[in-house]
């Protein structure tokens, strides 16, 4: 493959996958580490161009995730780092903000949903991540987890009755309305 061949390819393909990919990230992570991640991603595509299948956005979701996995890793490191400077030298007392919070916003809805993402395994919120976020078919999971087609439909069937589970403890299912007990008022 000649090195007008292999740019081609790369723009093909950065087209293909990097909007997906960075919603993908922006969905678990900060934008700014949505942004490093995203390059480190598409610099791993660009070295491993002759890997890349033809249906490349599985493959580049798989490598998104192990580069987010790194950089998760580099911040809890740094943060730990953080922590034995400030035992040493503490800081004057600061307002610490919740980030949880600014993650969870919208509708009381999707913070309903997020909750409910919450109470469950973290491999069962993972998988209805990619069915629902980033829109990933059964097989397209199946290749960004690592598992079989049928593994992966067991699984995300599996995981959406554990959500639906969850979203029936805190209440009203999202987009349900409760029944009035059969009062016509609402029809007229």
């Amino acid at each position: 493959m000649t090195d007008t061949d292999r740019e081609k390819r790369m723009r093909n393909l950065v087209e293909l996958v990097a909007d997906p990919v960075r919603r993908y990230l922006s969905r678990r992570t900060d934008a700014a580490t949505a942004d490093d991640v995203i390059g480190d991603t598409l610099l791993v595509c660009w070295r491993r161009l002759d890997e890349v299948p033809d249906d490349a956005l599985p493959w580049a979701i798989v490598v998104a995730r192990q580069c987010l996995s790194n950089a998760q890793r580099a911040e809890r490191r740094r943060n730990r780092l953080v922590g034995r400077i400030i035992a040493i030298d503490p800081p004057p007392a600061a307002a610490h903000e919740n980030p949880a919070a600014s993650i969870v916003g919208g509708t009381p809805e999707a913070t309903r949903v997020t909750t409910a993402l919450a109470g469950l395994r973290r491999s069962d919120a993972e998988i209805l991540r990619l069915w629902a976020w980033d829109e990933l078919t059964s097989p397209r999971i199946a290749v960004v987890l690592g598992i079989s087609n049928n593994a992966a439909a067991i699984r995300l069937h599996r995981a959406k009755a554990r959500l639906k589970q969850e979203l029936l403890k805190s209440g009203n299912p999202t987009g349900h309305v409760p029944d009035d007990g059969g009062s016509n008022d609402a029809r007229r």
